[in-house]
C-alpha cells in the first residue's frame, strides 16, 4: 500500500528509482549488459563471414570449418548415392548444396554432349549427297518420337473423317432437290459437312505439325437417294448421321487408344481437346434431331420441322446460306 501510494504521488521520482535499480546494458565491470563475461567476449558478426557456420564455428586456415550436420547429410548420401550436399564451399566462405545427376538434366558437359548427335543426324539428312539438289523434304525436319503406326492411325482418320463429309454432301443435295423440297435439312447437312471437313484438316495440320506424311486414302462413292418406303426420307436420313456420328466418336476413340499405346501425350492431348469433346455434343445433337423428325412423322410435322432447321442454319429462302 505504501509503494502504490509512493507511485501515486510521485509517479516521476518512483520511475526515476526503478531506472537505476534496473541493470544498465553497458559494459561494466567485465559484463556487456548483464550478459555473462565469457558471452560478451564473443566478437561481433562480421560481413562476409560464412551464415551457415553461424559465425562461431572453428576455422581452418581461413576456411570455415563444414557444420557437422552438413558433413553427416554428405556421407550418408554418398553411401545411399542420392543428392550429396559439397563440403567444399565456393569463394565467400558459404557453403552450397550440388545436386548429383538425375537423368532429367544435361548429361557430361552441358548440352552440347546430347545435341552433339542430334546435329549430326540433320547434318546427315540435309548434305545427303544421294538427295536431290535443293530438295529438302525427303524426310520430316520437326518429326520427333513420332510412331509410325500412330501416323497411319491419323490418314485413316482423316478418311473417315472425309469419307463422312461426302456421305453428308450427298444428303444436302438429296433434300435441296425441288421435288423433295426440304432446304432447313439440306442446310442442316451442309453444316455438318462442312464441320467433319474441318475436323479433317486439323487432322492433317497435325499430322504435318508432328512430321508425318499426309496420305489421302481411296472414299468410297455416297448413296444419292435417302427415300424409305417405311420411315420417309427425314428419319431415314437422320438416323443415318446418328449412326455415322457415333461410328466416328468409336474411331476417335480408338484413335485415341493408339495414342496412348505408344505414350504420345501430345497426340492424346490433341484429340482431347479438339475432338473428341466436339464429337460427343454432335452425337447428342444428331440424337435430339431424331427424335424430334420421330415425332413429327412423315406429314406436315416434317414440314414444320423443316422451316425451324432453315432459321437455325441460314437457309429460309430455299438456297443453300453461304
Amino acid at each position: 500500500m505504501q509503494l502504490c501510494t509512493t507511485l501515486r504521488q510521485s509517479p516521476l521520482g518512483a520511475r526515476e528509482r526503478l531506472g537505476r535499480e534496473r541493470p544498465r546494458l553497458g559494459v561494466s565491470g567485465g559484463r556487456r549488459g548483464g550478459l555473462p563475461a565469457r558471452l560478451a567476449a564473443v566478437p561481433p558478426f562480421k560481413e562476409g563471414e560464412g551464415a551457415a557456420s553461424g559465425g562461431g564455428s572453428e576455422r581452418q586456415g581461413g576456411v570455415p570449418a563444414p557444420d557437422p550436420v552438413i558433413r553427416r547429410a554428405a556421407e550418408q548420401a554418398a553411401r545411399s548415392g542420392g543428392l550429396a550436399p559439397s563440403l567444399e564451399g565456393p569463394a565467400g566462405g558459404a557453403e552450397s548444396l550440388q545436386p548429383t545427376q538425375t537423368g532429367l538434366v544435361f548429361q557430361g558437359q552441358g548440352m552440347g554432349e546430347e545435341v552433339a548427335p542430334l546435329v549430326a543426324a540433320l547434318d546427315q539428312q540435309l548434305m545427303d549427297p544421294a538427295a536431290e539438289p535443293g530438295r529438302v523434304a525427303t524426310r520430316s525436319l520437326a518429326r520427333s518420337s513420332y510412331a509410325g503406326n500412330l501416323e497411319a492411325a491419323f490418314n485413316e482418320q482423316i478418311n473417315i473423317e472425309l469419307t463422312i463429309s461426302y456421305v453428308y454432301t450427298a444428303m444436302q443435295a438429296y433434300f435441296n432437290r425441288d421435288d423433295v423440297g426440304l432446304p432447313g435439312f439440306a442446310a442442316f447437312f451442309r453444316h455438318n459437312s462442312l464441320e467433319e471437313r474441318t475436323h479433317a484438316e486439323l487432322l492433317m495440320n497435325y499430322q504435318s505439325q508432328r512430321g508425318g506424311r499426309v496420305k489421302l486414302l481411296p472414299i468410297s462413292p455416297p448413296e444419292t437417294e435417302y427415300w424409305h418406303p417405311e420411315k420417309g426420307d427425314a428419319l431415314h436420313a437422320t438416323e443415318l448421321a446418328l449412326s455415322l456420328e457415333k461410328l466416328n466418336f468409336s474411331k476417335l476413340r480408338e484413335l485415341h487408344n493408339v495414342a496412348a499405346a505408344v505414350g504420345d501425350a501430345d497426340a492424346t492431348h490433341f484429340l482431347e481437346d479438339y475432338l473428341l469433346h466436339q464429337q460427343s455434343k454432335d452425337v447428342k445433337e444428331a440424337s435430339v434431331l431424331v427424335s424430334r423428325v420421330h415425332r413429327a412423322g412423315r406429314g406436315h410435322g416434317v414440314v414444320h420441322l423443316d422451316h425451324l432447321l432453315a432459321e437455325e442454319y441460314g437457309n429460309t429462302d430455299g438456297a443453300i446460306a453461304g
